[in-house]
């Protein structure tokens, strides 16, 4: 197993995107008390796929309209990506997706 302290900054995000893996995934998600299920990894695979299209944190917005097409339009809401990570996109969802910190707040948006 990875010592993934040596790969993340102080709040357990990782400095390289391109280090994460699936395991990094539960490591994180289990740090942050969140129990992982088939929508989580759906989104989590979203992230990923979009920030390598772009080499860039994607923004909600984005990542809603993935979800609107893959998920439905029921599950393309803020609430339901606060049910999956109830601090935040850019907090949780992002960390367990082995993105950088963002560094601006207003991923969400």
């Amino acid at each position: 197993m990875k010592n993934y302290n040596k790969l993340t900054d102080d709040d357990g995000f990782l400095l390289d995107p391109e280090e994460w893996d699936s395991a990094f995934a539960i490591h994180s998600a289990d740090r942050i008390n969140i129990q992982l299920t088939s929508d989580h990894w759906l989104v989590i695979n979203m992230i990923r796929k979009q920030y390598e299209k772009s080499m860039r944190v994607p923004e909600l917005r984005h990542i809603l309209k993935s979800i609107k097409s893959e998920m439905g339009e029921n599950k393309a809401t803020r609430k339901f990506v606060y049910s999956l990570f109830p601090y935040g996109y850019g907090q949780q969802g992002c960390l367990i997706a082995g993105m950088r910190q963002p560094k601006k707040l207003w991923l969400d948006l």
